[in-house]
């Protein structure tokens, strides 16, 4: 009995310790299950963004802009980041065929020092449902 309540305690333990994994969708939308569909095609215009050096405390944003070239409605189902100090923000609508849509993604450096690496998993009903984007920085402690 007491290993089994040990195993409990560390699974709880190590689940704390997880960063937060985060999945924003705007307010108000209705999730709708969304199967994977060969007609749509998402194509984003980036899919790294570098910040450079920031300060550690700041908080950084970047959009990463895409376009359906499918011939077919684009869903975006979900945007899963590695960290809870990373925060996707997208529209849940249809993106029409030749449609653009963008994500937001905000970066809190707060406790956070060094060369950072964060992905954002976004999943779809297009032909190809996950993409990773990729975010980094080097967080830097300025001393007043």
């Amino acid at each position: 009995m007491r290993k089994i309540l040990l195993f409990f305690l560390i699974i709880i333990a190590l689940a704390t310790l997880d960063c937060g994994n985060k999945s924003n969708k705007s307010s108000g939308d209705q999730v709708t299950e969304v199967v994977q569909n060969k007609n749509v095609e998402i194509i984003f215009s980036e899919y790294e963004h570098a910040f450079g050096k920031v300060a550690e405390g700041e908080r950084v944003a970047c959009v990463f802009s895409f376009e359906n070239k499918g011939t077919e409605d684009l869903v975006i189902k979900s945007a899963i980041t590695t960290c809870g100090c990373t925060v996707p923000e997208y529209d849940t609508r249809p993106v029409p065929p030749g449609g653009k849509g963008k994500l937001e993604v905000v970066f809190d450096t707060s406790g956070r020092s060094g060369m950072q690496t964060k992905t954002i998993t976004v999943k779809s009903n297009a032909s190809v449902p996950e993409v990773i984007l990729k975010i980094t920085a080097e967080v830097v402690n300025i001393i007043n």
